[in-house]
Protein backbone atom coordinates (compact mmCIF):
# COMPACT_ATOMS: atom_id res chain seq x y z
CA UNK A 1 0.00 0.00 0.00
CA UNK A 2 1.61 3.30 -0.75
CA UNK A 3 1.84 5.54 2.05
CA UNK A 4 0.13 8.77 2.44
CA UNK A 5 1.58 12.06 3.36
CA UNK A 6 -0.31 14.70 5.34
CA UNK A 7 -0.22 18.03 3.94
CA UNK A 8 -1.34 21.57 5.65
CA UNK A 9 -3.63 23.26 3.24
CA UNK A 10 -4.34 25.63 5.33
CA UNK A 11 -4.39 27.08 9.57
CA UNK A 12 -6.83 29.39 11.36
CA UNK A 13 -5.79 30.19 15.07
CA UNK A 14 -9.69 30.66 16.08
CA UNK A 15 -12.71 29.39 15.23
CA UNK A 16 -15.99 28.81 17.13
CA UNK A 17 -18.38 25.42 17.25
CA UNK A 18 -22.26 25.54 18.22
CA UNK A 19 -24.81 23.25 19.00
CA UNK A 20 -27.24 23.24 16.55
CA UNK A 21 -31.00 22.65 16.29
CA UNK A 22 -32.41 20.40 13.88
CA UNK A 23 -33.16 21.81 10.21
CA UNK A 24 -36.73 22.40 10.32
CA UNK A 25 -37.30 23.00 6.73
CA UNK A 26 -35.74 22.12 2.98
CA UNK A 27 -33.96 25.72 2.72
CA UNK A 28 -30.80 24.84 4.96
CA UNK A 29 -29.75 25.79 8.00
CA UNK A 30 -29.29 29.00 9.69
CA UNK A 31 -26.87 30.82 11.61
CA UNK A 32 -29.29 33.53 13.01
CA UNK A 33 -30.70 29.94 14.67
CA UNK A 34 -27.65 29.42 17.06
CA UNK A 35 -26.46 31.51 20.26
CA UNK A 36 -23.61 32.92 18.01
CA UNK A 37 -23.19 35.24 21.49
CA UNK A 38 -22.14 31.95 23.17
CA UNK A 39 -20.09 29.42 21.50
CA UNK A 40 -19.88 25.57 22.95
CA UNK A 41 -16.46 25.41 21.83
CA UNK A 42 -13.80 27.71 20.88
CA UNK A 43 -9.94 26.56 19.38
CA UNK A 44 -7.71 26.43 16.21
CA UNK A 45 -8.71 25.20 12.91
CA UNK A 46 -6.72 22.82 10.78
CA UNK A 47 -7.21 21.87 7.13
CA UNK A 48 -5.37 18.96 6.03
CA UNK A 49 -4.83 17.02 2.99
CA UNK A 50 -4.25 13.07 3.20
CA UNK A 51 -3.47 11.87 -0.42
CA UNK A 52 -6.87 12.79 -2.27
CA UNK A 53 -8.50 12.91 1.19
CA UNK A 54 -9.46 16.41 3.06
CA UNK A 55 -9.97 16.47 6.71
CA UNK A 56 -11.25 19.33 8.79
CA UNK A 57 -9.68 19.19 12.49
CA UNK A 58 -10.57 21.20 15.57
CA UNK A 59 -7.80 21.67 18.30
CA UNK A 60 -7.14 23.17 20.82
CA UNK A 61 -5.55 26.37 21.00
CA UNK A 62 -2.81 25.67 23.45
CA UNK A 63 -1.96 22.52 23.13
CA UNK A 64 -2.95 21.37 19.79
CA UNK A 65 -4.22 18.59 20.78
CA UNK A 66 -7.57 16.82 18.89
CA UNK A 67 -10.96 17.52 19.54
CA UNK A 68 -12.91 16.80 16.85
CA UNK A 69 -12.41 15.87 13.61
CA UNK A 70 -14.35 16.07 9.92
CA UNK A 71 -13.61 13.97 6.50
CA UNK A 72 -14.43 15.95 3.45
CA UNK A 73 -14.94 13.92 0.26
CA UNK A 74 -16.78 16.82 -1.60
CA UNK A 75 -17.79 20.53 -1.46
CA UNK A 76 -20.35 21.70 -1.23
CA UNK A 77 -21.64 18.83 0.23
CA UNK A 78 -22.97 16.67 3.81
CA UNK A 79 -19.75 16.89 4.98
CA UNK A 80 -19.74 21.00 4.72
CA UNK A 81 -22.00 23.38 3.66
CA UNK A 82 -22.77 27.03 3.90
CA UNK A 83 -25.64 28.45 5.72
CA UNK A 84 -28.10 30.31 3.61
CA UNK A 85 -28.16 33.55 5.75
CA UNK A 86 -24.11 34.12 6.24
CA UNK A 87 -20.85 33.77 4.82
CA UNK A 88 -18.72 33.41 7.89
CA UNK A 89 -20.72 30.26 9.31
CA UNK A 90 -20.73 26.80 8.09
CA UNK A 91 -22.52 23.37 9.15
CA UNK A 92 -19.78 20.21 9.47
CA UNK A 93 -20.57 17.00 9.89
CA UNK A 94 -18.16 15.46 12.67
CA UNK A 95 -16.93 11.58 12.50
CA UNK A 96 -14.63 9.96 15.32
CA UNK A 97 -12.47 6.92 14.66
CA UNK A 98 -15.81 4.43 15.49
CA UNK A 99 -17.42 5.81 12.70
CA UNK A 100 -19.98 7.95 14.92
CA UNK A 101 -21.11 11.34 13.38
CA UNK A 102 -22.61 14.29 14.68
CA UNK A 103 -23.59 17.83 12.73
CA UNK A 104 -22.46 21.00 14.68
CA UNK A 105 -22.03 24.50 13.30
CA UNK A 106 -18.72 26.61 12.90
CA UNK A 107 -17.55 30.44 12.01
CA UNK A 108 -15.18 32.95 12.18
CA UNK A 109 -15.19 36.47 13.54
CA UNK A 110 -13.41 37.81 10.18
CA UNK A 111 -15.15 37.60 7.10
CA UNK A 112 -11.96 36.42 5.81
CA UNK A 113 -11.05 33.52 7.44
CA UNK A 114 -14.24 31.84 5.93
CA UNK A 115 -13.23 33.17 2.68
CA UNK A 116 -9.89 31.71 2.87
CA UNK A 117 -11.77 28.21 3.43
CA UNK A 118 -13.67 28.34 0.72
CA UNK A 119 -11.02 28.65 -1.94
CA UNK A 120 -8.76 26.06 0.11
CA UNK A 121 -11.51 23.56 -0.60
CA UNK A 122 -12.13 24.26 -4.12
CA UNK A 123 -8.30 24.34 -5.12
CA UNK A 124 -7.68 20.70 -3.21
CA UNK A 125 -11.01 19.16 -5.07
CA UNK A 126 -9.94 21.13 -8.51
CA UNK A 127 -6.67 19.74 -8.22
CA UNK A 128 -8.07 16.01 -7.26
CA UNK A 129 -10.33 16.64 -10.67
CA UNK A 130 -7.76 17.53 -12.29
CA UNK A 131 -4.85 15.34 -11.87
CA UNK A 132 -7.73 12.12 -12.33
CA UNK A 133 -8.25 13.86 -16.20
CA UNK A 134 -4.40 13.97 -16.75
CA UNK A 135 -4.35 10.02 -15.54
CA UNK A 136 -7.17 9.25 -18.16
CA UNK A 137 -5.59 10.94 -20.98
CA UNK A 138 -2.77 8.77 -22.27
CA UNK A 139 -4.76 5.89 -22.31
CA UNK A 140 -7.49 7.24 -24.50
CA UNK A 141 -5.09 8.43 -27.03
CA UNK A 142 -4.59 5.74 -29.65
CA UNK A 143 -0.58 5.39 -30.04
CA UNK A 144 1.46 5.78 -33.44
CA UNK A 145 2.68 2.44 -34.47
CA UNK A 146 5.00 3.22 -37.00
CA UNK A 147 6.17 -0.09 -37.56
CA UNK A 148 6.61 -2.21 -40.90
CA UNK A 149 3.57 -4.57 -41.59
CA UNK A 150 4.84 -7.79 -41.99
CA UNK A 151 6.13 -8.64 -45.92
CA UNK A 152 5.75 -4.53 -46.64
CA UNK A 153 8.60 -2.85 -48.36
CA UNK A 154 9.54 0.54 -49.26
CA UNK A 155 11.73 1.41 -52.39
CA UNK A 156 13.75 4.65 -52.56
CA UNK A 157 15.02 5.80 -56.36
CA UNK A 158 18.18 7.56 -56.06
CA UNK A 159 19.65 7.71 -59.26
CA UNK A 160 20.19 6.13 -63.15
CA UNK A 161 22.65 3.19 -63.47
CA UNK A 162 24.65 3.12 -66.22
CA UNK A 163 25.92 0.50 -68.83
CA UNK A 164 28.73 -0.28 -65.95
CA UNK A 165 26.45 -0.70 -63.47
CA UNK A 166 27.15 2.32 -61.15
CA UNK A 167 24.44 4.99 -60.28
CA UNK A 168 25.74 8.39 -62.41
CA UNK A 169 24.07 11.64 -61.40
CA UNK A 170 21.37 13.17 -63.88
CA UNK A 171 23.34 16.07 -66.07
CA UNK A 172 22.71 19.32 -65.16
CA UNK A 173 21.26 21.31 -68.38
CA UNK A 174 23.67 23.67 -70.47
CA UNK A 175 22.46 27.61 -70.54
CA UNK A 176 22.28 28.59 -74.37
CA UNK A 177 25.56 29.46 -76.12
CA UNK A 178 26.27 33.38 -75.72
CA UNK A 179 24.77 33.64 -72.11
CA UNK A 180 21.41 34.85 -73.76
CA UNK A 181 18.77 34.44 -71.56
CA UNK A 182 15.44 32.71 -73.29
CA UNK A 183 12.61 35.13 -72.66
CA UNK A 184 9.06 33.67 -71.84
CA UNK A 185 6.35 33.89 -74.34
CA UNK A 186 3.94 36.85 -73.68
CA UNK A 187 0.50 35.39 -71.90
CA UNK A 188 -2.65 35.03 -74.36
CA UNK A 189 -4.30 38.17 -75.77
CA UNK A 190 -1.22 40.31 -75.30
CA UNK A 191 0.40 42.03 -78.16
CA UNK A 192 3.34 40.45 -79.07
CA UNK A 193 6.21 42.48 -77.81
CA UNK A 194 10.33 41.57 -78.85
CA UNK A 195 12.65 42.31 -76.38
CA UNK A 196 16.48 42.11 -77.16
CA UNK A 197 19.27 41.58 -74.39
CA UNK A 198 21.34 44.57 -74.74
CA UNK A 199 25.22 44.28 -74.04
CA UNK A 200 26.64 46.03 -71.06
CA UNK A 201 27.73 49.54 -71.93
CA UNK A 202 31.29 49.26 -71.85
CA UNK A 203 31.81 53.07 -70.79
CA UNK A 204 29.46 52.47 -67.46
CA UNK A 205 31.25 51.47 -64.53
CA UNK A 206 31.73 48.73 -62.32
CA UNK A 207 30.11 48.84 -59.20
CA UNK A 208 26.96 51.12 -59.79
CA UNK A 209 23.32 50.21 -58.65
CA UNK A 210 22.06 47.28 -60.13
CA UNK A 211 18.10 48.40 -59.75
CA UNK A 212 16.83 52.03 -60.45
CA UNK A 213 13.64 53.04 -59.59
Amino acid sequence: MEEEYESIALVKPEIFVYRIPPMGTNRGHKAADWKLDAPDWTGRMKLVSIGKRLELRLEDKTTGALYAKCPIDAFPGVCIEPVTDSSRYFVIRLRNDAGQTAFVGCGFADRGDSFDLNVALQDHFKYIEKAAELAQAPASQPSLDLAFKEGQTISINIGKKGPDGQTHPRPRPHPPAGGAVPLLPPPPGSSSIRRTVQPPNKSSPTGGDLLTF
